[in-house]
C-alpha cells in the first residue's frame, strides 16, 4: 500500500515538472534545482554525476547499495566499496566478471582445481543375455514325402554328432528310386563290354544319374554302396545329422506322415554362442567392435572372456538401448541360451584429452558453464563445450578452456546466481556517461513524460 502511494506522489511531481518547466529553463544552470520528495531523486547534471562517490553493496545481493558501511539486510554480510563511474566496475558488468572477496570466498566455501590432460577410460557395466550363434543353427527335414517309421533321436535337448542316425522314412519315392539305381546297375554291367562305345557309355551315364539322384535325397554313400552291393530294395532309409549339436526343436513323432520340405529337427551348436549386451545410448561412444568383454555368471564360477563382434544398427524401441553382441566360447556349455550374465567392457576413450572435475560444469540444459578465476578476487562465466565423462569424474573439454587455466569446483551455484543478479541490476542501471574533469556543466535532462497507463493508475 505504501508503496503503490509513493509510485502514485511520484508520478504527480514528475507531471508538476513537466507543466512548469517552461519556468525553471529560465533558471540559471548555477541553480541546479531540481525537486527531490519521497525518495524521487533525479540526476543532477552531467558533471556533478561523474564526480565518484563512494557507495557499499553486497557481494550476494549486489541490488542492495547503501552509501555508508554496515551489513547486508539480507544475509548479513558485510558490505564492500562499490565505486560509481569505475571503469573496471564496467567492464566486468559487460563481460560478466564478477568480483567476490577472500572472505566471502571463504563463507561461500569456493575451491578451485587446475584444467590438465588425462586419459579418459570408462567401465560399462551391464546385463546381457546368452542366445544362440545363428550360423550354427541347423534345420533337419526330408526332401520326399514319406511316413517316419523309427526317431533314434526323440528328445528335445538331446546332443546329437555329426552323422549319428536320426530317423527311417518310407517313402515310395525313395523305393521307386531304388529300383531304378538297381536296374542301371544291372544294364551298366551287361552293357559295359559293349563293342559300341557309346551303348557302353550311355549305361555308365544312366547309372550315374540314378546315384546322383539318390544322394539328392540325403541318401548316405554307404546305404548306396550296400544297396549296390547287397542288390536288394530296403523298405526304409535312414537319415543322418549333417551337424552336431543340441536339439532345440522336436516337430515329429514315430508314424506320422511328412511331406517334402517339413522341418523334423532343429539342431543348435552351442559350444560357441553369443551374448547380447543392453549398452545405453550415453555410453555408445565407450564401445567399439573388437573390444573385449568380461562375462560372469549368476553363480560362484570363474568369469570367461569374449569379444564384441557387432554393434547393431538401431535402438530397442522398448529398452531404449543398442545391443552389442559378444562372441564367446562355449565348449564346456556352462553357458546356456536364454541365461542371464553380467558383462563388464572397459571403455577407452580419448586420449591426453583436455579435462576438468565433473562438478566444475554448470548445465543449464541450453548450455554448459565453467567459472574461471581470472585473479584479484575475479571469476569469469566461461561457456564451454564438453565431451566424454570418465569414471573417476572428469569431463573432456571440446572448447571454451586451455591447459593451466583455474576453475572453480565449489559453489558454483551461487557465483552463478550472483553472475545473473548483476546482469540483470546492470539492465536496469542508467548509463553514466565519462566526463573529463575539466568538462563545463550541462543542463541535465528532465524526466520522461509519464505514460498514459500510468497516469490513469495515478488517478484511479
Amino acid at each position: 500500500m505504501a508503496a503503490s502511494l509513493r509510485k502514485k506522489i511520484c508520478l504527480l511531481i514528475t507531471i508538476i515538472i513537466i507543466i512548469i518547466l517552461p519556468g525553471l529553463l529560465l533558471v540559471p544552470p548555477a541553480a541546479d534545482f531540481y525537486p527531490s520528495f519521497m525518495g524521487c531523486r533525479h540526476e543532477r547534471g552531467a558533471a556533478q554525476a561523474a564526480e565518484e562517490e563512494t557507495l557499499y553493496t553486497c557481494s550476494m545481493h549486489p541490488f542492495i547499495i547503501q552509501k555508508e558501511p554496515g551489513k547486508c539486510p539480507i544475509c548479513g554480510m558485510d558490505l564492500v566499496p562499490l565505486r560509481r563511474g569505475s571503469g573496471r566496475k564496467e567492464d566486468e558488468a559487460s563481460s560478466g566478471i564478477i568480483t567476490i572477496d577472500p572472505a566471502t570466498q571463504q563463507n561461500m566455501g569456493v575451491r578451485t582445481a587446475v584444467v590438465t590432460r588425462r586419459n579418459l577410460s570408462r567401465t560399462i557395466r551391464t546385463v546381457g543375455i546368452v542366445g544362440y550363434d545363428e550360423p550354427r543353427q541347423y534345420s533337419v527335414n526330408t526332401k520326399t514325402d514319406g511316413w517316419i517309421e523309427k526317431l533314434y533321436v526323440n528328445q528335445t535337448g538331446e546332443s546329437v554328432r555329426k552323422g549319428q542316425p536320426l530317423l527311417d522314412i518310407y517313402s515310395p519315392d525313395l523305393v521307386a528310386a531304388q529300383q531304378e539305381f538297381l536296374l542301371a546297375v544291372r544294364n551298366n554291367a551287361v552293357l559295359a563290354a559293349n563293342p559300341f562305345p557309346e551303348i557302353a557309355k550311355g549305361a555308365e551315364n544312366l547309372l550315374k544319374a540314378a546315384r546322383k539322384r539318390l544322394e539328392y535325397w540325403d541318401i548316405s554313400q554307404e546305404q548306396i554302396n550296400a544297396l549296390e552291393k547287397n542288390d536288394e530294395i530296403t523298405k526304409t532309409l535312414t537319415l543322418y545329422a549333417g551337424n552336431s549339436g543340441v536339439v532345440t526343436r522336436k516337430a515329429v513323432n514315430e508314424g506320422a506322415f511328412v511331406k517334402a520340405g517339413t522341418e523334423l529337427f532343429q539342431l543348435s551348436d552351442i559350444s560357441h554362442v553369443w551374448i547380447y549386451a543392453d549398452i545405453y545410448e550415453y555410453e555408445l561412444p565407450w564401445v567399439k567392435e573388437g573390444q573385449e568383454a568380461l562375462v560372469s555368471f549368476p553363480y560362484p564360477r570363474p568369469p570367461i572372456r569374449g569379444r564384441v563382434a557387432t554393434i547393431y544398427p538401431y535402438v530397442e524401441a522398448k529398452t531404449r538401448t543398442v545391443k552389442a553382441r559378444i562372441d564367446v566360447n562355449n565348449a564346456d556349455l556352462a553357458l546356456k541360451p536364454d541365461m542371464y550374465v553380467n558383462v563388464v567392457l572397459e571403455g577407452q576413450g580419448a586420449k591426453d584429452a583436455l579435462t576438468v572435475p565433473s562438478e566444475a560444469v554448470l548445465r543449464s540444459g541450453q548450455r554448459e558453464t565453467v567459472f574461471v578465476a581470472v585473479g584479484d578476487g575475479r571469476f569469469d562465466p566461461r561457456p564451454v563445450k564438453t565431451g566424454l565423462e570418465s569414471d573417476d569424474g572428469y569431463f573432456q573439454i571440446i572448447e571454451g578452456l586451455h591447459e593451466g587455466e583455474k576453475i572453480v569446483t565449489s559453489a558454483q551455484f551461487m557465483l552463478d546466481s550472483e553472475s545473473k543478479l548483476r546482469e540483470a541490476v546492470q539492465k536496469f542501471m542508467p548509463a553514466t556517461p565519462d566526463a573529463a574533469p575539466d568538462a563545463a556543466p550541462t543542463t541535465a535532462p528532465g524526466p520522461a513524460a509519464p505514460k498514459q497507463d500510468e497516469l490513469d493508475d495515478l488517478f484511479k
